[in-house]
């Protein structure tokens, strides 16, 4: 039986006769129209028009194809899980939305339900955040890759109607000095994939006048095969713009860029392990960015919000037009009708089914009331945006897609958003990872040097400088600090004019912790995103999960993300912090294995003040220096071990229950003004932050490792590079060390140094010296690495 057939008028609709289909049947027209779905979803869908007597069109399949792949549907996330303890319901429910729902924050404004997380600034005033992933599109071609991972979440923020004032940006490559000769066919070197993708991010971000002000990079020989791409944007708006009520008979206003072929299969390839063929198959598959074109759309959409105009408004990302409008329809309980001829092209004789899936960039969906169109129609206009009315929302569940008058689809959409529930099995076995044994080095200057320059530790500020960090004037707190450009812990802006209040973003990350223990990976890169915001002043924070994993149909995979999100659940509960927002992106495999399990999670925190933020850099000759937290011997994943090119089993555990008592205190000493300088311990440990402190502020330090409040009796070594959660080193001017310490009675706080005169820094363990180094040659060593100069 012929299963394809090409309508008989000009559309170029293929009808395929799905009823009473074989296995073997399904998977060719699967394999025909390049679907990602599964035989239990082709078989759904088979049963589906079984029992409404009909053919399917090529366009409705391919909008099941969008709808319900993983990286628009999330069926991992909400599918069940089979583990030993028993069935979870959905890792989403069950782990990551459950804080919020527990905890029911009244400031939390719109969380899970949008296309950004939002939560209020003040009374009139909310934050919008968001962060995504681009890491397929990334890995086949950097520049445009990177570049529409930053166009497309900038577009999240629109979606919700807010003005975007910052972008963020955390990336993870291989080593860059990897050999070409090692590398298997369709992996591109990590310099290559480090260049373009820095690049691209730059470009777009510039571009359209949003400054880069917080961000990350990693460097691991597991990102070699799988590159790691993540793209955030900060946005702003008064509470009463945010409308979102679609009515029957509101138009349907397609605006921005031209609709093409770039982005085809987009989400079909992000849900995908990328093998030697992807570049050639899937190249379509990555978009094509226009900055200038999305600055034009970000000012119309601000005027459009600004006079109350729009009944709803979404980008088209994953999934194109085919995805907004049933999204939207079925949001409201609505359908819609929609003439796809009628969408402005790039190209000429384009397929009903691609215009209705394409994710060409720069382009939004709007949802206005028939008498407010012809206004937002001449806003565009003015803007020099094109914009047009493609249909209209229904009042029954279906969405009737046209081609020149011919009905080219119509679904159902309590059938579409209805995929087949995946329910999967899973296990984690611990790894059985020895401790290294090894002498305590002799030189542990010459150690702390070495780390200095290590990749993951390293200025990064070559990277950091191709970005703007403070066009639009509200970056109070900046990614690099004074004329030595350390590492703040966080940035912080001030969004309003005529407001001191601000916020502060933050972000924490360690895959190498995830490689021995997904549990403590999770907790400890939520301490770490948490600590670096209340290093500068930050609290009420809310944090948003982005995960990057490997196939989930592998049951140690799925067994280690099961893990990590428990320890979500769990950490962010004890510190009272809600996720708002987050994204998954799975299938990072490549023919040199998976991605290292990779969390990154982002913490947005508010300051009553801005002008009593705090900096990283020392700033007093005399004043004292204290560690808050307690040092363990907990180096398995160190920077530390790494070279000597050893894991360790010991990953760094968190005592959740009493760290949040430390940082409410610390934020009160801030409050206090008690706090010149605060600096988070993550990658290198004590003696690395204590360098980056010393060199930045340009003042000498000298501190005691006897007095570090330790677990048990530790080597030198180990107390100056362990990676121990919940800490912090904090300057206090001598005047104030009572009321410090009064103020900080109760947690583990211990004064271990002062700042000098002189122009090093100085370890000692009693009389003994361990360290003396002057800050010069640290902060060359700092400074070299990525191609920085002094």
């Amino acid at each position: 039986m012929l299963r394809i057939v090409r309508s008989p008028r000009k559309s170029e609709v293929y009808s395929i006769n799905l009823r009473r289909a074989s296995d073997e049947e399904l998977k060719q027209i699967a394999k025909q129209l390049g679907l990602g779905l599964s035989l239990e979803e082709v078989r759904a869908i088979r049963d589906h028009y079984d029992s409404i007597n009909r053919d399917a069109t090529d366009v409705e399949l391919q909008t099941y194809d969008q709808t319900w792949s993983e990286h628009c549907f999330h069926k991992t996330f909400k599918g069940l899980i089979e583990t030993p303890e028993g069935v979870i319901d959905g890792l989403l429910k069950t782990y990551i939305k459950r804080v919020a729902d527990e905890m029911k924050p009244g400031w939390c404004f719109s969380i899970f339900e949008d296309n950004a997380g939002i939560v209020d600034l003040d009374d009139e005033y909310a934050v919008a955040i968001k962060v995504e992933t681009h890491n397929h599109p990334s890995a086949i071609e950097p520049f445009g890759g990177a570049a529409t991972g930053i166009g497309g979440v900038i577009r999240d923020i629109l979606g919700v109607w807010a003005e975007p004032i910052a972008c963020t940006d955390v990336l993870c490559f291989g080593p860059l000095d990897v050999d070409y000769i090692s590398l298997p066919e369709g992996i591109k070197h990590p310099s290559y994939l480090f260049s373009g993708v820095v690049e691209g991010i730059g470009s777009y971000g510039n571009s359209v006048g949003i400054p880069t002000v917080n961000g990350a990079v990693y460097f691991d020989e597991d990102y070699t095969g799988n590159i790691v791409v993540y793209a955030g944007c900060i946005g702003i708006l008064k509470k009463s713009q945010y409308i979102k009520k679609v009515e029957l008979g509101d138009c349907i206003i397609l605006a921005g860029g031209r609709t093409g072929l770039d982005g085809i299969h987009g989400v079909t390839f992000a849900s995908t392990e990328l093998t030697e063929k992807s570049e050639m198959i899937s190249r379509p598959a990555v978009q094509i960015g226009n900055p200038i074109e999305e600055e034009k759309l970000k000012r119309a959409i601000k005027q459009i919000s600004d006079e109350h105009l729009g009944s709803a408004i979404t980008d088209l990302g994953g999934g194109g037009i085919s995805c907004a409008v049933c999204e939207t329809a079925d949001k409201f309980m609505l359908g819609a009708e929609v003439q796809i001829d009628k969408v402005p092209l790039k190209y000429p004789r384009m397929r009903p089914w691609e215009i209705w899936i394409s994710e060409s960039q720069e382009r939004m969906l709007l949802s206005v009331p028939a008498e407010n169109v012809e206004r937002v129609l001449q806003i565009f206009e003015d803007e020099q945006v094109e914009a047009t009315v493609i249909g209209k929302y229904l009042e029954n569940r279906l969405v009737k897609v046209y081609y020149e008058d011919e009905l080219v689809a119509e679904l159902d959409l309590e059938d579409l958003f209805n995929p087949p529930r995946s329910r999967r099995k899973t296990f984690w076995k611990p790894q059985k990872i020895d401790e290294p044994n090894f002498s305590q080095p002799d030189d542990l200057s010459a150690i702390l040097n070495r780390l200095l320059s290590a990749p993951n530790i390293a200025s990064k500020e070559t990277v950091v400088r191709r970005y703007d960090h403070e066009v639009k004037g509200c970056t109070v707190i900046k990614p690099l600090q004074g004329w030595r450009a350390g590492p703040n812990d966080a940035a912080v802006l001030k969004p309003l004019d005529d407001s001191w209040r601000g916020i502060s973003i933050s972000s924490g990350m360690n895959p190498r912790f995830g490689k021995i223990d997904p549990y403590w990976m999770a907790a400890s890169v939520i301490d770490e995103a948490v600590r670096n915001n209340i290093a500068v002043g930050g609290r009420r924070i809310s944090l948003l999960d982005n995960f990057t994993w490997g196939n989930p149909e592998r049951e140690d995979r799925l067994g280690g993300l099961v893990l990590a999100c428990r320890a979500c659940y769990y950490v962010a509960k004890a510190y009272e912090m809600p996720f708002i927002s987050g994204k998954d992106s799975l299938y990072n495999e490549s023919p040199l294995g998976p991605v290292a399990p990779t969390l990154l999670i982002t913490a947005l925190g508010i300051l009553p003040d801005v002008r009593k933020a705090i900096t990283m850099d020392l700033k007093s000759i005399g004043d004292s220096i204290y560690l808050i937290g307690i040092t363990r011997k907990e180096l398995g994943g160190s920077e530390y071990y790494h070279l000597f090119n050893l894991l360790g089993g010991s990953v760094p555990k968190l005592d959740a229950a009493s760290v949040p008592e430390s940082y409410r205190k610390l934020s009160a000493a801030i409050d206090e003004g008690l706090v010149k300088a605060c600096h988070d311990l993550s990658e290198g440990g004590l003696a690395v932050a204590a360098a980056e402190m010393a060199f930045t502020g340009d003042l000498g330090l000298e501190i005691s490792v006897d007095s570090v409040i330790a677990e048990e009796k530790l080597r030198d070594d180990f107390i100056l590079f362990s990676e121990s959660n919940g800490r912090l080193l904090v300057e206090v001017p001598k005047r104030y060390k009572e009321k410090f310490e009064e103020l900080m009675k109760g947690s583990h706080v211990s004064e271990i140094g002062w700042v000098t005169k002189g122009k090093s820094l100085v370890v000692r363990n009693r009389s003994r010296i361990l360290i003396d180094s002057a800050l010069e040659e640290l902060y060359t060593s700092w400074k070299t690495p990525l191609g920085g100069s002094r």
